[in-house]
């Protein structure tokens, strides 16, 4: 059984795994497909593993924490925007991708009630799944599980730290040229492995040489499959990135890549592969683009902090107790996850002034 497998022991069988692609690859394997093995490998990837991912302290296991582990103010604040897209959309039903611990879907349908009849979870670690089910028993069957798309979706679809943990492709440019930057075996270990590439960046920037960035084209490929399966309703995405222009700034030369683990941070996800997260920052422009690209309308875009504040989290501070409301501040204040996470919505077949976005949409920034 996965629970008897130590973490060591995980470990070594996903470099196993990996090194097995490799070879397969003639000895070059492109870092999209190494980061969607380390986190994704059946029973070994760090999100199929069944390592404790989510919590406040590192003596839990955890390895970081999300904004609905953090307090439940934020799933109780993001249901009025939700409310106002349900009857906006005129349906009863919210979709939500990557659930992690559960702990959001328990505030969404504690605070929306019978608004919310139908609550469909898409997981792909069975894991997870397996939490989600045991913290969501309460619910009955207004919760479902679903293996795939759901298609068409009627609806309000909520993703929230989803496309973060998209596999990316890296380019590094050496100041005459560009290459794909991939994973190469090196005796014992992985090393990185560059390859001349026709990739380029999406904007024209002076980068400098040693300039290493990431491409989301699975980020965006996804995006454009969720604006074409959305019917009619609203999708709502909260994740930490940055509009085009500032995602590719030449001075940040170093790219967004970075592990997670004990929750501490690392730049260096070739090594203990299955044991720590890996992620990227959102280029958010690009993901508006898949979504317009693809019939929806993008409808609001700005920071987390704003977007609580529009949606009346201080009213739900004066109901919180004193822990929760000390927590809450890490949602809303600029230094914390107020600025640099964001919150971007777009819509198909339903038209209406979105309350999140009320103040301080920063749509013409995208």
């Amino acid at each position: 059984m996965q629970a008897d497998i130590g973490p060591h022991s995980v470990s070594s069988r996903l470099a196993g795994v990996i090194r097995e692609a490799i070879a397969s690859a003639g000895g070059h394997l492109g870092f999209d497909r190494f980061m969607a093995l380390a986190l994704y490998a059946p029973g070994l990837g760090y999100y199929a593993n069944a390592s404790p991912k989510f919590g406040h302290l590192p003596s839990s296991g955890s390895d970081f924490v999300t904004a609905p582990e953090m307090s439940p103010v934020f799933g109780r604040t993001l249901a009025a925007q939700i409310a106002q897209a349900l009857q906006a959309s005129g349906t009863d039903s919210v979709t939500e991708f990557g659930a992690g611990s559960g702990a959001l879907a328990v505030q969404l349908l504690g605070a929306l009630g019978d608004r919310v009849r139908d609550y469909r979870i898409v997981e792909l670690s069975g894991t997870l799944r397996a939490r989600q089910r045991d913290r969501l028993a309460g619910f009955g069957d207004r919760v479902r599980w679903l293996d795939a798309w759901p298609e068409p979706i009627r609806g309000v679809v909520i993703g929230n730290e989803v496309l973060d943990a998209m596999p990316v492709q890296l380019l590094h440019y050496d100041g005459a040229q560009w290459f794909e930057r991939g994973v190469t075996v090196q005796g014992d270990d992985f090393a990185w492995s560059d390859r001349p590439t026709e990739l380029r960046p999406p904007l024209d920037s002076a980068f400098v040489p040693g300039t290493t960035i990431e491409l989301h084209a699975q980020a965006e490929a996804w995006t454009a499959g969720l604006a074409t399966r959305l019917e009619r309703g609203v999708a709502i995405l909260v994740d930490y990135g940055f509009p085009q222009a500032e995602y590719y700034h030449p001075q940040r030369h170093g790219g967004t890549l970075m592990c997670h683990r004990a929750h501490r941070a690392d730049a260096d996800p070739l090594r203990d592969v299955g044991l720590k997260d890996i992620t990227a920052h959102v280029d958010f422009t690009a993901v508006a683009l898949a979504a317009q690209a693809a019939g929806c309308e993008v409808i609001g875009y700005t920071s987390q902090g704003r977007f609580l504040i529009n949606c009346g989290i201080a009213a739900q501070l004066e109901r919180a107790t004193l822990p929760e409301r000390v927590m809450a501040q890490r949602l809303i204040t600029e230094h914390e996850m107020g600025e640099l996470f964001k919150v971007l919505a777009f819509a198909r077949d339903c038209r209406f002034e979105p309350i999140g976005f009320a103040v301080g949409d920063r749509c013409h920034r995208l």
